[in-house]
């Protein structure tokens, strides 16, 4: 029952309202927005639409716009670079989570010294503490996936040692503020809409199964399942659902909160291995292709039956009764959102790599391997990757 919850990231959730961000206490008076390489902020009107809401509150602007979908450390050193030379007090991260997670490994380099690498603590990282307070950050989320609006957490990519890890961690790093504004959503492609409303979804299912499950974490989780798994389907066939998007986006906040009271399991790691060897591979199409092999061996092992079970309830299979079934459900959901042919191949994953991907993954993301509830092997592991490869 026992779990630690420190979330202090204030919250304005709704439909349009992006709009109330001016009236918010600001951190500073010169902000450095950061948003992907890509057209569709600017070309959506939500980058004009952040700086006028921050120059109503006095806020000058500037802005970065080199963030990859796994951003690398040579941009995130690239933009705390700007902030320093531009002289910011704050970072506004407008985006989806690549735009969250870089803006928090850019906020603590604009006040550090060295590479953002001497403080990873696994891998080749450094394991460096961080000594200066961080730039603060204001979060406005135009995606929902990853839940990082709420966590202090964010995942940087390093292409020349292959490594994909978490940075940050630290109390400093959570976003002072987050604008979860599902009218910002609307115009994401269907396939990236079900790409990061799986990650969203896995996020809290691993949250549940997790040794590190908890009372707390379990309301969260098993509502974000719920508001995921039965909407996400309609936001992919009609973007402009404004109902589903909302409920998509409210189960992907929650499963921010839940990574911050119980945690992901080994399945991200693993994940997150695939794209450090393979940049283009979204995440959420990466933890797509290995979930039902994935879960299925942990069902295998009967490690939980009874929470696979309720999942599958709040999924929408109501007469559940066999932990089977949530894969069953799991599998509808992914044919339902047009996603169940994802191959590996398609995205130059080679056979030959899983057992280089196992053993990165531990190295980089070992931590949350402790989190399941049976050890997985370097075999188990393989096999999974091998039972999900077309």
């Amino acid at each position: 029952m026992g779990f630690n919850m420190y979330i202090p990231t204030k919250i304005i959730f709704g439909s349009g309202r992006l709009k109330e961000l001016n009236a918010q206490e600001m951190p500073g008076n010169k902000a450095m927005i950061v948003i992907s390489k890509g057209k569709s902020t600017r070309a959506n009107g939500y980058l004009e639409r952040t700086e006028e809401q921050l120059h109503l509150a006095g806020v000058e602007t500037v802005v970065f716009d080199r963030i990859e979908a796994n951003p690398l450390k040579e941009t995130v050193m690239a933009g705390a670079a700007y902030a320093r030379e531009r002289d910011v007090d704050f970072i506004v991260a407008l985006g989806g989570g690549s735009c969250m997670d870089a803006a928090k490994a850019i906020a603590t380099m604009a006040t550090n010294k060295g590479d953002c690498w001497d403080y990873m603590s696994r891998g080749t990282g450094k394991r460096l503490p961080i000594e200066r307070m961080p730039l603060p950050i204001i979060a406005i989320t135009t995606t929902a996936g990853t839940g990082s609006e709420v966590d202090s957490w964010g995942v940087i990519s390093n292409e020349e040692t292959k490594e994909k890890m978490g940075f940050g961690g630290i109390d400093e790093l959570f976003p002072v503020l987050a604008i979860v504004d599902p009218e910002l959503m609307c115009t994401v492609p269907p396939l990236l809409t079900a790409y990061q409303g799986f990650d969203a979804l896995f996020h809290s299912v691993e949250g549940y199964i997790s040794r590190l499950a908890n009372l707390m974490s379990d309301m969260y989780a098993l509502t974000a399942i719920e508001n995921v798994a039965r909407n996400l389907a309609r936001a992919v066939k009609n973007g402009n659902d404004l109902e589903a998007r909302e409920k998509i986006a409210f189960g992907s906040t929650l499963s921010g909160v839940v990574m911050c009271i119980s945690s992901c399991t080994s399945e991200h790691s693993m994940e997150h291995a695939m794209s450090a060897y393979h940049q283009e591979l979204p995440h959420g199409a990466g933890l797509i292709m290995i979930s039902k092999a994935y879960f299925t061996h942990f069902i295998e092992q009967h490690v939980c039956d009874d929470r696979f079970v309720r999942m599958a309830q709040v999924m929408g299979m109501e007469e559940a009764k066999d932990p089977m079934d949530f894969i069953t459900v799991l599998t509808k959901l992914q044919e339902d959102c047009g996603v169940a042919a994802l191959k590996m191949s398609d995205y130059g994953i080679r056979p030959d790599e899983f057992e280089q991907m196992e053993e990165k993954a531990k190295k980089t993301m070992g931590g949350l391997f402790k989190c399941d509830r049976a050890s997985l092997t370097q075999e188990e592991c393989i096999a999974i990757f091998e039972k999900s490869y077309r």
